[in-house]
């Protein structure tokens, strides 16, 4: 019987993880045909796309792309009655990913399901609606594990994804970047998606063109998610452009590798940076009517993901209308000058790697898929 799995993948960071996963089973089990909801990553690493990621959404912009999430449904579902694959593998996405459980369950199709939606933070009651759709979770951050464990779900810790993308990478070189190999470098990440963009471009533009008044002999990259479509926003990146920054589509974690210093919408992209030891500071707006909500809901001190596992402000964080080009070149112009303070930040982050045990997240992902198959 030929081996099939399904990986469904529903954002850049969640389409990553999925095309590390990929890599992994295909060692493991050469033969299997994988098939899924992703992106150019899965896709290079051997998956068949059933759709292309759709973006992930705020609790307001989810609204206009229902029609585009129904079709995506629809296609899976046809394609897991054609196919019947022997187990699934479903990353975060909970909003879509929990229907798609559902369905899997009802056709006696075991999922594995990589990545616990933020339970910790906000909407705690979903773990009951876990227990009763996956029948194994892989949780990729320590502190998770309590959770689960006091709820009886079948759970594993297995480490963080990004930890396997950083080892099995070679750090780029500036000149290959488009990048002077001799001048310091500041990376932008402004975020995945489109709504992150609208919200963030300008403000990064402003605080660019502070530092590079400050600091003329700094130059900048920013890297643009794979998956993402530039056409709305390509007069702000021409004006980027016009200023020296260097844009391309290319993985956060190569830019940060080859960065001095990062200014990062809070986001994967935080941890990236945190495992890489590079100095970073977080800034991140939502839309009004988002933020409301969140703040009514949410749970957590912070929102970068390196404050919540140390415990403390390692990073400082420029949340909506804290998040100002003065505010946050000040903090830059700290990180820059004061080289104490780098190594402090550089401290908690190497504590923050050693909670990660030096696991390997996609190859245990993998050996627990192929169990669930019952390929071993």
């Amino acid at each position: 019987m030929s081996k099939r799995l399904l990986i469904v993948a529903g954002e850049s960071s969640g389409e990553l993880y999925g095309a590390l996963l990929a890599a992994e089973l295909r060692r493991m089990a050469p033969d299997v045909r994988i098939m899924g909801v992703g992106g150019e990553r899965m896709e290079a690493e051997g998956v068949e796309i059933i759709r292309r990621v759709s973006g992930a959404f705020g609790l307001t912009e989810l609204v206009s792309h229902i029609r585009e999430l129904r079709a995506t449904f629809r296609e899976i579902l046809q394609r897991i009655d054609q196919d019947r694959p022997q187990a699934a593998i479903l990353i975060d996405f909970p909003d879509f990913n929990f229907r798609a459980a559902a369905e899997l369950k009802r056709r006696g199709v075991p999922v594995l399901y990589y990545v616990s939606p933020q339970l910790w933070a906000w909407r705690a009651g979903r773990i009951k609606k876990m227990k009763a759709l996956a029948d194994r979770v892989a949780l990729i951050l320590p502190f998770e594990e309590e959770i689960y464990r006091k709820a009886a779900v079948p759970h594993e810790f297995v480490g963080h994804p990004v930890l396997d993308e950083i080892s099995g990478m070679t750090p780029p070189k500036k000149a290959d970047m488009g990048l002077d190999g001799a001048r310091p470098l500041l990376s932008l990440l402004p975020g995945s998606r489109p709504s992150e963009l609208k919200r963030h471009l300008p403000l990064f533009f402003d605080v660019m063109s502070l530092f590079r008044r400050e600091f003329p002999e700094w130059q900048f990259f920013m890297p643009v998610a794979p998956n993402l479509k530039t056409g709305p926003f390509s007069e702000q990146f021409r004006a980027f452009r016009e200023s020296g920054v260097v844009i391309r589509k290319e993985n956060a974690v190569g830019a940060l590798a080859a960065s001095d210093a990062a200014l990062i919408a809070s986001g994967t992209a935080t941890l990236q940076a945190a495992f890489l030891e590079r100095p970073f500071t977080v800034v991140y707006r939502l839309s009004p009517l988002t933020f409301h909500i969140a703040k009514a809901l949410v749970k957590v001190k912070y929102v970068s993901l390196v404050n919540i596992l140390s415990g403390g402000q390692a990073v400082k964080e420029f949340l909506q209308d804290k998040a100002n080009s003065g505010d946050v070149m000040a903090e830059l112009r700290r990180i820059v000058k004061d080289a104490g303070y780098r190594r402090q930040m550089v401290s908690v982050f190497r504590d923050v790697r050693a909670m990660f045990g030096g696991r390997s997240a996609s190859a245990r992902v993998a050996e627990m898929v192929c169990e669930m198959a019952g390929w071993r």
